[in-house]
């Protein structure tokens, strides 16, 4: 069994809150007893692209186990890769490979520099054909912030990924592709996208509701509820299974509160 977790949309913005979340996240994950083989964190990793931003997300973010990281649509392509990368500074695409056992994750840059929609540019495309044809015959999860299909949020898929259809043939046409991963969305949604499951992790930060609950423009996004985290468990047969988590700030009670 190989454990995945997925963190998404931590919006780092120099405040205590958000970065307060993420710890308490991350020391969730540390104390499992069963620890996860990978952390992934799907895009908005910061809240504006700032240095300080990401600053606060390399010391948060922090483990004794892989933390793989790609941009979303609050990123800055360049000082996400000076700040937390630590490669030349670069506006091109942000994508990576990343090995785990015999599962393979392949986290593809969507974002679009100043646009708050995504998209797949001609180079990740072929980064992404050469990324599968290196791979080996072990299953692979595809991970991008932008959701390529609707997920009735009037908010997100106005600004979600646009001309999803040739990695929807991606997707449908190579066996070992099990899932697809997102963000982006703030909420916790499980569909599928081209025959494969499509989940979409919730945020840290907050939760951004979907269509029969957001009053546009004012009742949009939920800041109450405790950061939330998706845990994806790829069993022996190559099966995704998913378990969303809300880890609660004040920690673990044994007992029930009287």
């Amino acid at each position: 069994m190989i454990l995945a977790a997925q963190l998404s949309d931590t919006h780092f913005d120099l405040t205590p809150r958000n970065t307060e979340r993420v710890e308490r996240v991350m020391a969730y994950l540390a104390d499992l007893p069963r620890r996860p083989d990978v952390i992934l964190v799907t895009g908005d990793i910061t809240d504006s692209g700032k240095p300080e931003q990401y600053a606060e997300a390399r010391l948060a973010l922090r483990a004794d186990i892989p933390v793989c990281l790609l941009p979303g649509n609050h990123d800055d392509r360049t000082t996400f890769r000076t700040e937390l990368l630590g490669e030349p500074a670069s506006d091109a695409p942000i994508n990576s490979v990343h090995r785990v056992g015999p599962l393979t994750v392949l986290m593809l840059d969507s974002s679009v520099p100043g646009e708050p929609g995504g998209l797949l540019a001609e180079e990740t495309h072929a980064w992404l054909a050469d990324a599968l044809a290196e791979a080996p015959d072990g299953p692979i999860l595809i991970a991008l912030h932008h959701p390529p299909r609707p997920v009735a949020s009037p908010v997100v898929d106005v600004i979600a990924l646009a001309e999803p259809a040739r990695l929807a043939a991606v997707v449908a046409g190579d066996p070992r592709v099990i899932g697809v991963l997102t963000g982006h969305a703030h909420s916790p949604i499980a569909t599928t996208f081209a025959g494969k499951p499509m989940i979409t992790c919730p945020s840290t930060a907050s939760v951004l509701g979907g269509e029969w609950e957001v009053t546009l423009p004012h009742k949009v996004m939920d800041y109450a509820p405790d950061p939330a985290v998706a845990l994806h468990v790829i069993d022996e047969t190559n099966t995704l299974t998913t378990h969303f988590r809300t880890v609660a700030m004040g920690g673990w009670l044994a007992e029930p509160p009287i």
